[in-house]
């Protein structure tokens, strides 16, 4: 396992973050106790020290298991990211939300379930168009001073949000947000569209969940397996399964799982990407881990990437016309470095 830089920041994190959203057995689905135990013995003894999870998971036991085990291990090997905003009780108006009332409580909830005296990285989990984000930002920096939080981070919200957060942290000597959580993954494009430019202008690293598209990029349901997933669902439709399929050619030509050439494609992007890989069984994170071994070449990606495309819209588009380059950088387009 190599580690990477989490966005400006020197927090030195696992290539791949361990996603715990199955930690616990309620809703009639997850791993128990004593398999998560083993799922995060297994991330940790090959290197991994990233662990992802939120308030809300499983009722909260996600964090109770988490802590369970970590107080018994090294609490300073692991990287403990976790998340506010979603209601974890429904006794009042302020239980939910991202105002600074909601993030203090949860934090204290959180911190009482994770057995710790700080968290490393809290995400605000889902904007709610109400908060304003200068309201958020300073709570955040409060948490930080009173050295309960590490880092902020943040995560399904709008880029224009995002950026005036950001700007508006580094104007004021805030600590800004320096890490990014959306869905991505080969069936889930459209954060190229803002989100992923504009992390990458901020420096800010993007830790994709649902990756694997919650498992149909592992060919599972083609194979007429069992899942969580609705057949009505968009990841199984037509243009899924033709992207599934490519994957599954790719990985035939390797000698990999499916689930590893998704995977690798969100890594290999040319941005900071550190997907967050869910497992219920030791065996999915097993394979899971082999990703880190894996490299696309670019016929894999190209491939991928075409299979997968999306129609960036206006200005993406735009700016991608021939007349648009020559206009713009006068004939010297390809003569040009491109930021990355």
């Amino acid at each position: 396992m190599k580690y990477k830089l989490l966005g400006r920041s020197g927090l030195k994190v696992s290539e791949l973050c361990l996603g715990t959203m199955g930690f616990g057995t309620e809703a009639g689905w997850g791993a128990d106790k004593e398999t998560s135990f083993a799922i995060m013995d297994t991330f940790a003894n090959a290197g991994g020290n990233f662990i992802d999870t939120a308030n809300i998971y499983k009722l909260g036991t996600s964090e109770k298991i988490i802590g369970d085990y970590v107080s018994n291990h090294d609490r300073d090997y692991f990287v403990l990211a976790t998340k506010y905003t979603l209601k974890d009780n429904l006794t009042n108006p302020n239980a939910s939300g991202n105002n600074r009332k909601n993030m203090m409580r949860s934090v204290e909830e959180s911190l009482k379930r994770l057995k710790t005296d700080f968290i490393d990285v809290l995400y605000l989990h889902i904007w709610d168009d109400i908060t304003p984000i200068d309201e958020v930002l300073r709570g955040l920096d409060d948490l930080i001073k009173q050295g309960k939080v590490n880092y902020a981070a943040i995560s399904d919200t709008p880029a224009w949000v995002v950026s005036k957060g950001n700007t508006m942290a580094e104007l004021m000597g805030w600590n800004q947000f320096i890490a990014l959580q959306v869905e991505y993954s080969l069936l889930a494009r459209t954060p190229e569209r803002e989100l992923i430019p504009m992390a990458k202008h901020f420096g800010m690293t993007v830790t994709p969940w649902a990756p694997l598209g919650g498992g149909a990029l592992t060919g599972k349901y083609l194979r007429g397996e069992q899942g969580r997933i609705k057949p009505e669902s968009n990841r199984l439709n037509d243009r899924s399964t033709n992207i599934t399929k490519a994957v599954i050619a790719v990985a035939a030509e390797l000698g990999i799982s499916p689930g590893n050439v998704a995977l690798k494609w969100t890594m290999q992007q040319g941005f900071s990407s550190i997907p967050v890989v869910g497992a219920t069984k030791v065996s999915q994170l097993e394979d899971n881990l082999k990703t880190v071994d894996v490299n696309l070449s670019d016929d894999h990606l190209k491939r991928l990437d075409e299979v997968s495309a999306i129609q960036l819209g206006f200005p993406g588009d735009f700016f991608k016309e021939d007349a648009v380059k020559v206009n713009t950088f006068g004939g010297f387009y390809d003569k040009i470095q491109k930021r990355l």
